[in-house]
């Protein structure tokens, strides 16, 4: 082939030969599946017109929808921002996939782009079956521009660019939506082609609150508005923000040189505690923090009826709002980030962090966060796909930045709180020794025939409170090492079912997909099996992990009504992966009826789960073959029975009446505490349990009796 020259393609005088030109052109379908198919979420959409409207330096957006719980709805987003001029429209916003936005240019309000590519832009455009785009600009008083997207024609033809789009240009009224404004943009998306259901609803109602000012605190902020009336309490959720009924709020900043400082301050405003950055990066021998500029703000609520009583909202309002919005959540140049902040995306590890030292630690459900990192310089890299950032060093630093003030805040309120306690210790045996004193006294002054037997009978007294001290020493110390177990069990599942889990699933999941192709029947013969096994005890372990962080959900700990059978199906759903692994055929058998009770799930979960532990126990430690359980309830007279049984060993080499003690276990390796939980559970429930050695199946049987509520 003759080489390349600047003379033409193959070396060939351009005069020489006439040249046919052409041009890449796009099929009308593409806007179906970049709109459509790309992004299928209309909230997310929706969104992407709001950010529009954020950087056209508006300082409301009112998003309205009418009839979109049906086909053929309206959306209109409308602002009051700097509107478009026809050359805007045609060479910005009508442009997909490119952005005329420059992330280091700021806007007139000092705002920094978002720099979206159109894409979100037009997934929401085409989930109507029309569009109209009516925009003034800013800077010219008089002129409105109107624009109209019928997609019926792109529909109906084959390329794109087949369909000519006109700009209007018509005289402006002076009134534009909320008040008089200089300039604003209004999109109306008629004809919805499907109907928008709640839970969309509730994340773009979730979205706009957390968008770019969720605190409303700043003249020149963002305030989207979301006008709803098939979705009225969603509508709601927009407008109600309980930050000045927090107890605590931390403020935390990293400045361009990586320095940081931080302080709290209490509900009151009064300031509790101060660091700067050598005491708040002690641990890391007081290097910079290498991140982007960041403000950090973290409010903590104490969720109580006690701390609520001087609030304006109540304990529960507050907490529906945290369920929804709780967590820290990012924004970039003044964008929120996703998906950090989201329920069950815990960024930051505070629950991990709150189980391993539950203490004075917030969680995600009773506190509300915010960083806001400054970046021009793109040092913190999003993701293609738009969900969250490249997990570079730049991010590691922000999260060690936050990770390291939550400590220190944690540790500044464990200090006082450990003052507190030292302080109520020595009252309470202050109070204790004058009492004890004044009894003597009193027993000095009583005529001699009379003194004997008080004194007898006090000092029967005082053993007795010997003794109970001794037993609550005891309890004490079991529940420490309870606690010392569910820490050490909430680490490894946490620890365990992320990478570790995911990486042996996907390899193993590998080998079988390559061992069927290349191996084909030496694959059945020779290695199915082994892999098989590993498949199933991944599971198995995953399974666990899972079930431990459930249990310690703070949540379930709540007093409130508990459902039994939903709580038994749910916990036998959750290990039914283990037990087909471990070969064990289960027999559930639930009585008719919706039974009762008033407590926490946190207690009937445990109970069922340790019953559980202890057959799957007892089968490993005999090595019995055909293992079967059978859970059964029934209800009589106002109260629910539960009966598990299983074919193992029974109840041998130890007494039923010592089964119950703490650290009284016939198992290698067993901890002696799972049967002592389950007493201790049903009995704070208000019911009973007891015990056959050697049941209908042939192994041990547990009854747990609890009153009921209902049924």
């Amino acid at each position: 082939m003759p080489p390349f020259d600047d003379r033409g393609s193959l070396g060939h005088s351009l005069v020489e030969r006439p040249v046919n030109t052409a041009r890449i052109r796009f099929s009308a379908d593409i806007l179906r599946r970049l709109g459509e198919e790309l992004n299928p979420h209309p909230d997310k959409g929706i969104v992407e017109l709001v950010k529009n409207s954020y950087d056209a330096d508006a300082t409301w957006c009112r998003i309205e929808l009418s009839g979109t719980d049906r086909k053929g709805g309206c959306i209109v987003v409308a602002d009051n921002g700097d509107g478009m001029t026809p050359k805007e429209i045609e060479r910005g916003w009508l442009v997909l996939g490119s952005s005329s936005k420059d992330a280091t240019q700021i806007t007139r309000l000092g705002r920094i782009p978002a720099g979206s590519k159109g894409l979100g832009r037009l997934a929401a455009l085409r989930m109507g079956s029309r569009a109209l785009l009516t925009t003034r600009p800013r800077k010219q008083r008089s002129d409105e521009y109107r624009l109209l997207i019928d997609w019926s024609r792109f529909d109906a033809t084959d390329l794109v660019d087949d369909v000519d789009l006109s700009i209007e240009h018509v005289a402006r009224s002076r009134k534009v939506g909320k008040g008089t404004e200089i300039g604003g943009t209004e999109i109306r998306i008629e004809g919805l082609r499907k109907r928008i259901q709640r839970m969309e609803v509730k994340r773009l109602a979730r979205e706009l609150i957390l968008l770019a000012d969720p605190f409303g605190d700043d003249p020149s902020g963002f305030t989207p508005t979301l006008v709803a009336p098939d979705f009225d309490d969603l509508a709601s959720l927009v407008r109600n923000r309980y930050f000045q009924d927090a107890e605590f709020h931390l403020a935390a900043s990293v400045d361009d040189a990586g320095c940081a400082v931080a302080e709290v301050v209490d509900w009151r405003g009064e300031r509790l505690f101060s660091a700067e950055h050598d005491t708040l990066t002690a641990s890391r021998k007081r290097r910079p923090y290498l991140c982007p500029a960041v403000r950090f703000d973290l409010w903590v609520f104490i969720l109580d009826r006690d701390t609520f009583a001087t609030r304006t909202a109540t304990v529960q309002e507050v907490r529906e709002w945290l369920s929804e919005f709780g967590g820290v959540h990012v924004y970039h140049n003044g964008l929120r980030v996703m998906p950090y902040g989201n329920p069950g995306n815990d960024w930051l590890d505070m629950n991990l962090r709150r189980v391993r030292s539950p203490e004075e630690r917030p969680g995600t459900n009773t506190s509300i966060g915010r960083i806001d990192v400054t970046d021009t310089r793109s040092v913190l890299v999003q993701k293609t796909d738009r969900s969250g950032y490249v997990e570079e060093e730049a991010y590691t630093e922000l999260v060690q930045f936050a990770q390291d003030t939550m400590d220190w805040m944690a540790n500044r309120r464990l200090e006082v709180a450990e003052k507190r306690r030292t302080v109520q210790r020595g009252a309470a045996s202050q109070t204790s020794g004058h009492a004890g004193r004044a009894v003597q006294t009193a027993i000095g002054s009583l005529p001699p025939s009379e003194r004997k037997p008080v004194e007898a009978a006090f000092a029967h007294y005082e053993r007795s409170r010997d003794r109970e001290k001794e037993t609550l020493h005891r309890e004490i110390q079991l529940y420490r090492t309870l606690s010392t177990a569910g820490i050490t069990a909430a680490t490894f599942a946490h620890e365990s079912s992320g990478n570790p889990i995911k990486v042996i699933r996907q390899s193993a999941d590998a080998l079988e997909r390559r061992g069927k192709t290349f191996l084909g029947d030496r694959y059945r013969s020779h290695f199915r099996q082994p892999i098989t096994g590993i498949q199933l005890a991944v599971r198995s372990l995953a399974v666990l992990g899972n079930a431990t962080l459930r249990l310690l959900d703070h949540e379930k700990r709540r007093l409130a009504r508990v459902d039994l059978h939903d709580v038994v199906r749910k916990v036998m759903k959750t290990f039914a992966p283990f037990l087909d692994g471990s070969g064990v055929a289960t027999d559930v058998c639930l009585c008719v009826g919706s039974p009762y009770i008033r407590g926490s799930r946190a207690a009937v979960e445990s109970i069922v789960t340790n019953l559980l532990n202890n057959s799957l126990g007892a089968f490993e430690s005999a090595g019995t073959m055909g293992r079967r359980m059978k859970i059964a309830t029934a209800i009589e007279d106002r109260q629910w029975r539960l009966v598990v049984s299983d074919n193992g060993p029974g109840i041998v080499n130890i007494t039923k009446r010592d089964i119950w003690l703490p650290g009284r276990t016939t198992r290698k390796n067993g901890t002696g505490l799972g049967l002592t939980i389950v007493r201790d559970a049903v009995g704070d429930l208000g019911g009973e349990v007891d015990a056959r050695e050697h049941g209908d199946l042939g192994g041990a049987e547990i009854t747990v009796i609890l009153p009921l509520l209902g049924a």
